[in-house]
């Protein structure tokens, strides 16, 4: 799947997708935070991550419980003591270009209800590729230093932090507890140097600055962290008896007032022009400066507004690091082939001579679709000054922000002069049928649905997958296997798979691979997941636009397996009561609804659920807390102007205690939290008899909770 553009992705393709990065990003982040031995470059790592954030933020639902957007760092080496952080040391969320930039900030007017000229100035200052450190005083003295490790929990490496010099043991004036964040690091010279002595004396060099400074903070012995050539800006801090100052780059001054290194580019801007300004002088710097910077950071500078801002599970939402650009590479492109999904997209893959691209050899780039293979967007507009893509093509590869190598221009100068323009096929390559783009769909889908290999054998993986049905034993490699065999065609076949052991299967033991007790092994894990949880039930179906989070949003909603499919089958014709509670649900759009709907509505479909259904018992979903706070379980939708908060802070907030937000009310609705302006949600409320409160009123109800 990494050679598939996310927007080509379908469900099953982006599930496996998601696990993979997962995998990847958790090696990575040991091998950089625990090891200080990096297994990818920083754009690698960077376009890894995006590459992830953007499959979640199309596949919402599909968001895993071990997503990377939710971890920082790595666990505490075992060497050291383990410090948990009072305030926990988050990562931030990246921007890679102008747009970016511009976005973060009109999210954060939108967020905070301000308007486009109200003053909101950030601060923006050189993004050090070091290694983060905090630093805990009381008092004056320092007691404590600890590494970020996995965000929450950190490495104690105090003695080590004492050798410092840009580290004072003691500073004066300060409040009675002060924790100083900022980064270690090493300058460039100071880095040749250490290596050329580490060389001499036959010991570990190191790749970069920046794996140097960690494994020296690192040590052990905190006599060879003392013989190393250790720096320290400060930035920010964590834990505080009382305010450093009103706005970041005040109480930046103030780190430095109390004998901090700060970095002398930081400086105060007052909107997106001046921060991108400001980025294009650090970038035009970056080789001038001795030590290695990878952006910059932007921060809201008024502390007021970053408490009511406040933070996503992983990253601010007041901050943000604009990260450099990375590499390109001129390559031959020397075929496209055709992938078929789960729902039968096609997507069209380049396959590249290697070359190397930001450390990485490329052998292959996403295409997208055949509107972007022709020279157009996905809106039929013009890209690359209208150059089509074609077999043969002197082609530039690219890796920012996508970890997916893409094909970014064309070099017509060097292209054959009968080079044939590359014909999109409009018949599946692996089962023969129609391939047909539906009106504003940029992507071509074979129409063979269950006749075709390719999308059955990816729906059955689906099924098997982790987040699914996770049966031991039956991966991938055995769904192709047995799909191949004929014995299993649908999901409910791998239910009958023991019924069939004594004939169709009796030589199962037999084959390649298996034996007895790995056949034993996989009919009892079988046999296991008859019991399921009906949200792993409803993900495992595959179906297009559902994924896990929305399939137990459903099943929390539904709370049984015979409850939806009550409901859904009375909603089949997308109307009525029951297709306005499912639309009415949180989360739930018209598109992700009508695609449920039309799975249970589809003859073929609907019997294969059923068939499938009968061969399991399924568990209700765990109904939801009444006694957390005022509104845990409670479904809350919000109207009108809201005054003292914005309706994203509202939201949050519910969310929070435990209420179920929905964008619409019904006979399901418990509080309506009505402020000026509101309409026609007041008078279904009212018609209803549902608890109507204004802001002061929800407020009161929940303060304290």
């Amino acid at each position: 799947m990494a050679d598939i553009a996310v927007q080509d992705l379908d469900r099953t393709q982006a599930q496996s997708e998601l696990a993979r990065l997962a995998d990847v990003l958790r090696g990575a982040n040991t091998a950089y935070h625990g090891n200080d031995a990096p297994s990818l470059t920083d754009a690698e790592y960077d376009a890894l991550k995006r590459r992830n954030a953007a499959i979640e933020a199309r596949f919402a639902d599909l968001k895993r419980s071990d997503s990377p957007s939710e971890q920082v760092g790595a666990a505490p080496a075992a060497g050291f003591g383990k410090i948990t952080h009072s305030v926990p040391m988050l990562s931030l969320s990246n921007a890679f270009d102008d747009a970016d930039v511009a976005e973060f900030v009109g999210s954060v007017r939108k967020y905070l209800g301000l308007s486009d000229d109200a003053p909101l100035p950030f601060t923006a200052e050189p993004k050090i590729d070091g290694l983060s450190l905090s630093l805990r005083y009381e008092n004056g003295d320092l007691i404590q230093a600890a590494t970020r490790g996995d965000g929450r929990v950190g490495e104690n490496v105090t003695a080590n932090a004492r050798t410092v010099t840009d580290i004072p043991n003691r500073i004066e004036n300060a409040p009675a507890l002060l924790e100083v964040r900022g980064e270690i690091y090493m300058s460039q010279a100071d880095f040749a140097a250490l290596n050329y002595r580490q060389q001499e004396a036959g010991g570990k060099t190191f790749a970069n600055p920046r794996n140097a400074a960690a494994g020296s903070l690192r040590q052990l012995d905190a006599e060879i962290t003392r013989a190393r050539p250790l720096r320290f800006f400060a930035y920010a801090w964590g834990s505080l008896s009382t305010p450093l100052a009103e706005g970041q780059f005040a109480a930046i001054e103030r780190l430095a007032a109390f004998g901090f290194s700060t970095n002398p580019l930081t400086r105060l801007c007052t909107g997106s022009a001046e921060m991108i300004d400001h980025y294009r002088k650090i970038e035009s710097q970056r080789a001038t400066l001795g030590y290695d910077i990878d952006g910059v950071v932007y921060k809201v500078d008024d502390l007021a507004l970053q408490e009511r801002l406040g933070f996503r599970s992983t990253t601010p939402r007041w901050a943000m690091a604009h990260k450099f650009p990375a590499e390109l590479a001129w390559t031959t492109l020397e075929g496209i082939d055709i992938q078929v999904g789960r729902t039968g997209a096609l997507s069209p893959v380049a396959r590249l001579s290697p070359v190397t691209v930001g450390g990485v050899v490329v052998s292959n780039a996403t295409l997208h679709n055949e509107d972007y293979i022709k020279g157009l967007d996905s809106k039929g507009e013009v890209i690359r000054d209208g150059k089509d893509i074609r077999v043969g093509d002197w082609v530039q590869v690219y890796r920012a922000g996508d970890v997916i190598p893409k094909v970014a221009d064309v070099d017509l100068a060097k292209r054959a002069p009968d080079a044939p323009e590359f014909q999109f096929p409009e018949i599946c390559p692996e089962c023969g049928s129609d391939a047909l783009r539906e009106p504003g769909d940029a992507v071509r889908r074979c129409t063979g649905g269950l006749i075709c290999p390719a999308q059955a054998v990816e729906k059955l993986k689906h099924f098997v997958s982790r987040a699914a049905f996770d049966i031991d034993g039956l991966g991938a490699k055995q769904v192709e296997q047995f799909y191949a065999d004929g014995w299993i065609k649908e999901p409910a076949d791998i239910f009958r798979l023991e019924q069939s052991y004594g004939s169709g299967l009796q030589q199962l033991k037999n084959r390649e691979g298996w034996g007895e007790k790995s056949a034993t092994a996989l009919f009892a894990a079988i046999e296991d997941r008859r019991e399921i949880a009906l949200g792993r039930l409803i993900f495992g179906l595959g179906i297009r636009h559902v994924g896990e989070a929305a399939s137990n949003l459903l099943a929390r909603h539904y709370g049984s397996w015979d409850a939806l499919h009550t409901a859904v089958t009375a909603a089949a014709e997308q109307e009525g009561p029951e297709w306005e509670d499912l639309l009415g649900i949180d989360g739930v759009g018209a598109v992700m609804a009508g695609s449920f709907v039309s799975a249970f509505a589809q003859e073929a479909e609907r019997a294969s659920i059923d068939r499938l259904a009968d061969e399991l018992r399924v568990q209700d979903a765990a109904a939801p807390p009444t006694d957390s706070s005022p509104v845990a379980g409670k479904t809350v939708v919000f109207t009108g102007t809201l005054e003292r908060m914005t309706r994203a802070e509202a939201k949050a907030r519910a969310e929070r205690l435990g209420a179920k937000v929905s964008g619409s009310v019904s006979a399901k609705t418990d509080i309506l939290v009505a402020g000026p302006g509101a309409g026609s949600k007041a008078k279904k409320a009212a018609d209803l008899g549902v608890e109507t409160l204004d802001e002061d009123a929800w407020l009161a109800l929940i303060e304290g909770a």
